[in-house]
């Protein structure tokens, strides 16, 4: 009996040890099974130098390797999407149909997708090709053309002066003055760049740069056009930039050699003989050694002598400057003319300075210095003169194509306006710029009475703006209440003293 219950025992003892041996290994499986995957995974990864650590090593990274290719094709599914939507969203701003609820930020999507620097290029891009930089826009009226204003290094010359405003001053604004010299300095870093040059080519400086015009379309952008010394005489650069509400864009770079570029000023004339004799001598000043009497019969017509001026020309395609007698200019206005005008593509209807009656701005006729030292763009001395458009350069070729004159307007003025017309309704590119080297020189104006009453009109207000500025005027409508003021004064100050 004693012998069955040791064996008894023993067995039991065999098998609870086999239980917690059992026991012990399911413990192990389970914790290997049931632990949570986590940064510290890689400490359970089977050791190389194991039986089967090398198989447990491969089936890992091949595990590895299916989650990764996992990832990688649901991300490119991502980008795809994206692309898709962002090229969407290009085209909607682009073509511009973005909802007034979208820009208010009342959509469903509050902000517009972050452009990638390709389409954010070509919405730049579009916004030149919108502008009206490379072809002109059809207008409706001449007051619908955007005028561009003119500067050099030194000053700005502008149309819209309002009460504070000069029409030739140095820029206050410190916006405005960063705004022109980075143009100048963004045309100085293309004209030296390296690829661009050769490598002997001369540096160019702020010193070669002789003018540019500037205009700003609200919606679109600033357009440059700025004008450099070129390497030899008669030679120029010219860039052209633009702003589109943005990093400034080179649009093209010439190189133009206006040496052989003739110009035929075409001057109609009738009586006048004092100031035709002026006008010569300022015709010599500025090297013009040629010219041509041609005479007309009948009533006088502005329109039909700068029309039969412009067709008497046999030649090749040339230059025309429309002019009046009374018209001051330099030589250096002859190259403005030049540089502003293309056959086919631009006509050039400069704002002149309009002078003010020396008289008056003198104070007596003895007071008056000569003509050369009166010729000052200041707010006392004149007014640009931007209702009148009689003074354009133009290529003949662009002259007959558009129709010329208006040859039923007899007398004076209205022709000039209704060609300045024809071209705003063109493709053409008008540039309406004042410049500082063409002047009207003051006269007194006569408006007789067989003019129709619309031109009459303008004579009178042509008339009026002429004399002198408000300030003057005012002083002369207001001289006998100056003169009451000044003898009251006098008459207090002796009665103080006796």
């Amino acid at each position: 009996m004693m012998m069955v219950r040791r064996g008894l025992l023993a067995w039991i003892s065999r098998v609870v040890v086999l239980l917690v041996l059992l026991c012990c290994a399911i413990s192990v499986l389970y914790m290997l099974a049931c632990t949570p995957k986590g940064d510290d995974e890689q400490l359970a990864l089977p050791r190389a130098n194991s039986p089967t650590g090398k198989e447990g090593y491969q089936a890992v990274l091949q595990e590895w390797e299916e989650q990764h290719r996992n990832y990688v094709s649901s991300l490119k599914r991502q980008i795809a999407q994206l692309k898709e939507e962002l090229q969407e969203r290009s085209e909607q701003l682009r073509n511009g149909q973005y909802q007034a609820s979208d820009a208010a930020g009342l959509g469903p999507d509050r902000s517009p997708p972050e452009k990638t620097q390709a389409d954010l290029l070509a919405f730049l891009h579009s916004q030149v090709d919108k502008a009206e930089v490379h072809a002109g826009v059809k207008l409706a009226t001449e007051y619908a053309a955007v005028p561009f204003d003119s500067f050099t290094l030194q000053k700005v010359y502008q149309l819209e002066t309002g009460l504070t405003r000069h029409p030739e001053e140095k820029p206050v604004r410190k916006d405005k003055r960063d705004e022109l010299v980075e143009a100048i300095e963004s045309a100085l870093e293309t004209l030296n760049n390296p690829a661009e040059n050769s490598p002997n080519h001369r540096p160019y400086t702020a010193s070669d740069f002789i003018e540019g015009i500037y205009r700003t379309e609200r919606d679109k952008g600033t357009l440059y056009e700025l004008t450099f010394k070129g390497d030899h005489k008669h030679e120029f650069k010219r860039l052209v930039l633009f702003r589109p509400f943005g990093p400034i864009m080179k649009v093209k770079k010439e190189k133009l050699n206006m040496a052989n570029t003739l110009i035929n000023v075409i001057v109609p004339l009738a009586k006048r003989v004092d100031k035709f004799r002026q006008f010569m001598q300022n015709f010599r000043a500025a090297n013009f050694r040629n010219f041509t009497f041609i005479q007309l019969n009948g009533e006088f017509s502005r329109g039909k002598g700068l029309d039969v001026g412009a067709r008497f020309w046999k030649g090749s395609n040339v230059l025309l400057f429309f002019c009046d007698v009374d018209i001051y200019f330099t030589s250096e206005f002859l190259n403005t003319c030049r540089l502003n005008t293309q056959p086919g593509k631009k006509v050039f209807y400069p704002v002149l300075f309009s002078q003010y009656n020396p008289g008056i701005i003198y104070g007596h006729h003895d007071a008056v210095p000569p003509l050369e030292q009166q010729l000052v763009i200041k707010k006392e001395t004149g007014f640009w003169r931007d209702f009148g458009f009689g003074m354009t350069c133009q290529y003949r070729s662009d002259f007959i194509n558009i129709g010329g004159f208006d040859l039923d307007i007899k007398g004076w003025g209205g022709e000039d306006v209704h060609l300045y017309r024809k071209y705003l309704h063109s493709n053409l590119i008008v540039v309406r710029t004042p410049v500082r080297g063409l002047f009207h020189l003051w006269h007194e104006k006569r408006c007789v009475d067989e003019l129709s009453p619309e031109q009459y009109k303008m004579c009178m207000q042509s008339k009026a703006m002429n004399e002198a500025s408000h300030g003057q005027l005012g002083m002369l409508v207001f001289r006998h209440e100056i003169e009451a003021h000044l003898r009251k004064q006098k008459q207090k100050t002796s009665s103080k003293k006796t």
